[in-house]
């Protein structure tokens, strides 16, 4: 397991012991599978932010914990290790604990474990739940500054949220779907990975109430639970469009349109407006067939530096600064692809 970096910077990365690290890279054994694994994926994190650790400056290890698909965690570590020359002289380490989905307890183990082995601060993407509120209440009792990312807890004793206005950005979604409909009758779907993320909650009532306004003929048809992955969306849409002839479009607020789109093909049934959230690599490929109808996108860079830059603060590295703006929602189609959109 060749690799330039010390013990030490690599027991921290890991958040193991000195002693354990030196037992997996010299095959000394008495170490679990699932620990060896943690090592190597701590010496690759190091090896994709080396530029970062030579630098001189204050150092911040932070801790990315969410819960997603891995599309989006893909699309958010990008985001971070693109921003971290940009916060020299400073120097953040990030340890990622990533996971697609799951009961809420084995969040909160990884939450209390990080309050116990300390950290500078958190990100979190996790659901509203109680039990991960309580967490993240001992984490900032730790002195464990925690941000929210993307989605909010805004019962906790979390620092800020960064993310767009979720309810607005589900109006702006049923005025593009209204507009795009026109005249043509027809049903719409909207699709929620889980009914425990705030911020789909948010987009939900949004998205609703603007079409209860503006097009109150429409029938709005709700599938939630597929947790954002293809294989269990592609059931909940090919059975809700077999309940309901007339659905039409999609307002979809939690992702799996790969499936989503499949489950129109396989029944020959024609999606006529498609709105779906975010720029990664799948829908960013949908988007320029022509699947999607547009993308409701935010700055991922510029959100994970708004939240790195609040961790900072807290321990009064940065001056303070006045309440986090929602991020700018930007209405994303074929024809204005953001240089940097995925590939």
């Amino acid at each position: 397991m060749g690799h330039p970096f010390p013990i030490r910077e690599i027991a921290r990365q890991a958040g193991l012991s000195e002693a354990t690290v030196d037992r997996v890279l010299n095959g000394r054994g008495g170490v679990r599978e699932s620990t060896a694994r943690e090592v190597r994926q701590a010496i690759a994190d190091l090896d994709r932010q080396r530029t970062q650790v030579r630098l001189v400056g204050r150092t911040f290890m932070v801790d990315i914990v969410m819960q997603a698909p891995e599309r989006f965690t893909t699309a958010i570590r990008a985001a971070l290790e693109a921003e971290l020359p940009s916060l020299h002289p400073a120097v953040l380490r990030s340890r990622f604990h990533f996971r697609e989905t799951g009961p809420a307890g084995e969040l909160v183990r990884i939450l209390d474990r990080i309050a116990r082995r300390g950290s500078q601060g958190v990100i979190l993407k996790a659901p509203d739940v109680p039990e991960v509120t309580a967490a993240v209440g001992r984490l900032e009792a730790a002195g464990v500054p925690v941000v929210t990312l993307v989605t909010d807890l805004p019962a906790s004793a979390r620092r800020a949220y960064v993310g767009i206005d979720d309810r607005a950005a589900g109006a702006t979604a049923a005025y593009l779907t209204g507009q795009w409909l026109g005249e043509r009758p027809g049903n719409i779907l909207t699709s929620l990975s889980s009914g425990f993320f705030r911020n789909e909650e948010e987009r939900e009532m949004g998205f609703r109430s603007a079409m209860r306004a503006r097009h109150p003929e429409r029938t709005l048809v709700e599938i939630a639970e597929g947790q954002g992955l293809d294989a269990t969306q592609y059931d909940l849409v090919r059975a809700a469009l077999e309940r309901d002839p007339d659905i039409r479009a999609v307002y979809s607020i939690g992702g799996g349109n790969i499936a989503t789109l499949r489950a129109f093909d396989d029944l020959g049934r024609d999606c006529a407006v498609f709105v779906a959230h975010d720029l990664d690599h799948d829908n960013t490929r949908l988007l320029r067939e022509h699947r999607l109808s547009a993308v409701l996108h935010h700055d991922l860079r510029r959100d994970v530096r708004e939240a790195c830059h609040t961790v900072m603060r807290a321990h009064d590295a940065l001056p303070p600064a006045g309440p986090t703006l929602p991020s700018a929602i930007q209405v994303v189609t074929p024809y204005n692809m953001p240089p940097q959109a995925a590939v």
